[in-house]
């Protein structure tokens, strides 16, 4: 690795990162001997299983995901977490987690944040009442996001995705560079978008509730030709809404539209556009410590509170069987976002127990970024057998541009008086403290290989080499002008070993690594992991139990910590851990999801230099567990079908800062659901989150206190064709 750097900018960041954490998973819960439910995935004469993920009217069975069921069941049996093949999740040996659009639907989760949330080894909320991004991470750490297979970034510091746009959503836990690209050792997340069907369906809904929220959406498509050969879909959502605190707003326009078409049974070509429009508020400012007021009340400045996102993306995917076991698959992505927030939050260390007056320090802080980004992916499959031995080899190609432009602006804010707040207005004309522009050109070539001997061990081995050409250049208002430039090849690999020990149980070993280079200039952040696991899928009726042990190192970490917010690198990062998960529809009356998961967290710098060795990493709470059940009361002619759900995320002590000065209180949070069936195609849904409206502590990053979100109900009438 060759980096050059001239004038290094000092990324001072006078900034809130409010640190905290919020998650939800669950300790395992037993089998209720219970009806079969079968699953139609394929026709009997199948001569292998990878030909059931054959999508109605596409192409190849290797490069496409089967996501039909998605919609009627909470249990998936197929991902691409791992990579860019389809597979079974009983046989891939890692942890992997799907949130199916039923599911999402069922638990009223309107935020990725509370798609996520019921998943072992996933925290959400850490930053409190902190609405810029989405804030959760895996195993103790900040995932990289996909989508499609295609790189978007980090969840935190991205826009707010939108769950109505996805068929699924996939959680890879653990290492995995080799699949998609950078990521963090903790895990990565994949969206999958909705496309097309060469079928009529739709849905249009309605929602009102908590904070004046009012929200529109439809989800619908058909043929276009008699020989189904042209399909379209449009999808949109379109919400007006306040939030918690005062002074707050959370709209957003997104509209989604996509075309496929299927010249032959062996191609298809889909092409999505979609546009997202936030028009939002960041933050309530934080509270004052010492105290415990309202979620309401607001801290910030009315005439400074803005968290605006406008991002069009355009998408093209194209499958072809060339038959004889070959395929191929093509993917690009363009996507223009602008965005920018700014607010002023509190920072004061004694807060309320300042003995000689009620007055606060606030400060301003803000952000203007425009992110333009084409990526492009293509890679051939081939699948061969011979004798008792099973054969999938993927070869591919990536190339990926990401031009970045970010002001960024930090100035003193006057004070306010928590006992009786009167805001003194913005900040006039602010002249940025940070110009950054960036540029990144990644490109990759990898290599996959699934070998299956006697359908029972399978082998799988992943290679991939990264060539990153950074550059970044600007001006920092204490440092002066900087530029840096780093060109870095990385290669990571990864090898697993799964083995089924029954036709329902399998278990799996395995090794993987991670890389992410963090900006220009800087060392790449690199991480490992061992893991090993057991998975159960009774043939039963629709179920997935899984567990995994792991240990995973992540190196190169640089942190930002109040009050200063200055940079910080830390060594070693060494998290060891237990998931514990549960999918199942014991019938078609009960649906359970349960998770459980502990991490042992500890920062690993021998020469002590930040102070923090053997101090546990902030935010990484020590146990989390969750539960979400539901039942329905099946109709009797004059009543419909009833369906109660019911959940509870507990989420244990973790503490705020890498120090360990500051701790969180464990908490449970209870969320519910009731939908009635009012004819076959109507339903009412009604969903609470934190029905109790527990309150606690989410972040405490010494200069201000941030809780956990309240209460909110919303109701929902829904028609579906």
């Amino acid at each position: 690795m060759d980096i050059d750097q001239t004038g290094r900018c000092a990324a001072r960041a006078p900034i809130r990162y409010r640190n905290a954490l919020l998650l939800g998973c669950t300790a395992v819960i037993a089998l209720t001997p219970a009806l079969s439910l079968a699953q139609d995935t394929g026709g009997e004469g199948d001569p292998t299983v990878l030909e059931t993920l054959v999508v109605q009217g596409s192409g190849s069975s290797a490069t496409k995901l089967d996501t039909d069921n998605d919609s009627k069941s909470i249990v998936a049996t197929e991902t691409t977490g791992v990579g860019k093949m389809p597979s079974e999740i009983l046989t891939t040996p890692a942890s992997v987690s799907v949130v199916t659009a039923k599911e999402i639907e069922e638990r009223g989760a309107n935020t990725i944040e509370q798609v996520v949330q019921y998943t072992a080894g996933v925290v959400t909320d850490y930053y409190g009442s902190d609405d810029r991004y989405d804030y959760f991470k895996i195993r103790g750490f900040s995932p990289f996001t996909y989508r499609d297979g295609l790189a978007i970034g980090r969840s935190w510091g991205g826009p707010l995705e939108e769950p109505y746009a996805f068929e699924r959503v996939e959680i890879l836990k653990g290492a995995n560079s080799t699949g998609f690209g950078v990521s963090d050792p903790g895990g990565s997340v994949n969206y999958v978008t909705k496309l097309p069907k060469s079928e009529r369906f739709g849905e249009v809904y309605g929602t009102g509730g908590s904070f004046s929220h009012k929200e529109a959406g439809f989800d619908f498509g058909d043929n276009i030709t008699e020989d189904d050969t042209l399909s379209y879909r449009l999808t949109g959502k379109f919400q007006r809404s306040d939030a918690e605190y005062d002074y707050s707003q959370d709209d957003e326009n997104f509209i989604m539209g996509g075309i496929t078409w299927r010249p032959t049974d062996a191609t298809s070509l889909s092409f999505v556009f979609d546009h997202l429009d936030r028009d939002g508020t960041p933050s309530g400012g934080g509270h004052p410590r010492g105290t415990d007021l309202d979620r309401d009340v607001f801290s910030g400045e009315p005439a400074y509170n803005y968290n605006d996102v406008n991002r069009n993306t355009y998408s093209v995917i194209f499958d072809h069987d060339f038959e004889n076991g070959l395929s191929f698959n093509a993917s690009a992505r363009s996507s223009s976002s602008d965005s920018g927030f700014g607010y002023a939050y509190l920072f004061d260390g004694l807060g309320a127990n300042d003995p000689a007056d009620s007055l606060i320090d606030r400060y301003f802080f803000g952000s203007d970024k425009s992110t333009d980004q084409f990526i492009v992916d293509a890679h051939v499959v081939y699948e061969t057998n011979f004798n008792d031995i099973e054969s999938r080899t993927l070869f591919g190609v990536e190339y990926n541009k990401i031009d970045t432009e970010n002001d960024s602006y930090y100035a003193p804010a006057s004070q306010i008086d928590w006992e009786n707040p009167v805001y003194g207005g913005g900040p006039g004309v602010l002249a940025p403290y940070n110009v950054v522009t960036a540029n990144q050109k990644t490109k990759a070539v990898y290599l996959q290989e699934d070998m299956t001997f006697f359908d029972k061990l399978t082998v799988s081995v992943g290679l991939r080499n990264d060539w990153f050409d950074l550059e970044e250049e600007g001006t920092n208002l204490y440092t002066g002008p900087f530029s840096g430039s780093s060109d870095v090849s990385e290669f990571s690999k990864r090898l697993g070993v799964s083995y089924k020990i029954t036709e329902e149980l399998a278990t799996y070993v395995s090794y993987a690594e991670s890389v992410a280079p963090p900006s220009a200039g800087v060392e790449p952040t690199i991480g490992t992991q061992y893991e090993i696991g057991v998975k159960y899928q009774p043939d039963a009726f629709p179920a997935l139990f899984t567990a995994s042990i792991y240990d995973l190192t992540m190196e190169n970490i640089t942190t930002y910590e109040a009050p200063t917010y200055l940079p910080a690198t830390i060594d070693k990062v060494r998290h060891r851990g237990l998931d514990l998960e549960a999918k199942f529809e014991v019938n078609s009356n009960v649906n359970v999801i349960a998770s459980y998961g502990y991490i042992d967290s500890e920062i690993d710098e021998p020469g002590n230099v930040s102070g923090y060795n053997g101090k546990s990493f902030a935010q990484v709470p020590e146990h989390m567990a969750s539960v979400w059940g539901t039942y329905t009361l099946e109709g009797n002619g004059a009543r419909g079908d009833m369906t109660f759900g019911l959940g509870a995320r507990y989420i244990g002590p973790y503490y705020f800062d890498n120090a360990n000065t500051r701790k969180s209180d464990g908490a449970v949070v209870f969320d519910a659901a009731y939908t009635y069936k009012i004819q076959e195609n109507t339903t009412f849904q009604l969903n609470a989150t934190n029905l109790f409206d527990e309150k606690h502590i989410a972040n405490d990053d010494g200069g201000a206190i941030y809780y956990n979100p309240g209460r909110a109900i919303m109701a929902t009438l829904r028609q579906t064709w």
